[in-house]
């Protein structure tokens, strides 16, 4: 082997090996940020304990930023547990049509009552449309929130301000962890 080879293959062997960390420590800010976000969704609402202890499953999007001028798009990344368990990665996407403007960045937790609401969650299938009603988290609104085919929702402002008149829904991905 001539010595470019080695040192390509050498430059390559480090590539990958940058992108594995890089894909680990990106994991692991993310691990961070739903467990940050449980805390503070404990804090702003206790009731929502509950929630966590007897859903069959949730997800937990620590950071969904949202920004819109007449057409709004919104995107996270969060984790999805089952009965407490980590066993997957989703992405939210939402596409809002209507009278909007601004920016804001929330965190949303989205509860699962049965294993059959969860499977339809991992099974790609699943989206929240414009009806789906989400109860903002703050002390006490957990204790008349109920689920809905299923499904509870909560947000928690994080920051930004966004006037709104619109109509969307919100999409989701599932990739089970390895």
């Amino acid at each position: 082997m001539n010595r470019t080879c080695v040192i390509l293959l050498g430059f390559a062997i480090l590539l990958a090996g940058l992108r594995q960390t890089h894909a680990e420590s990106k994991e692991a800010k993310l691990s961070s940020e739903v467990k940050e976000a449980i805390v503070h969704f404990h804090k702003m609402d206790s009731g929502l304990a509950k929630f966590f202890e007897t859903a069959h499953g949730y997800v937990v999007f620590p950071k969904v930023a949202k920004g819109a001028a007449g057409i709004g798009a919104a995107h996270g990344t969060g984790q999805v547990f089952e009965k407490g368990k980590l066993i997957g990665e989703s992405k939210l996407t939402q596409v809002t049509l209507g009278l909007q403007l601004g920016g804001q960045v929330y965190a949303e937790v989205v509860f699962f009552e049965t294993q059959e609401s969860l499977d339809r969650f991992k099974s790609g299938k699943f989206a929240l449309s414009a009806q789906a009603s989400a109860v903002a988290a703050a002390e006490g609104a957990s204790a008349n929130a109920k689920y809905e085919q299923g499904v509870a929702i909560f947000t928690l402002s994080q920051g930004g301000l966004m006037f709104e008149a619109s109509v969307g829904g919100q999409k989701f991905s599932f990739k089970p962890a390895p």
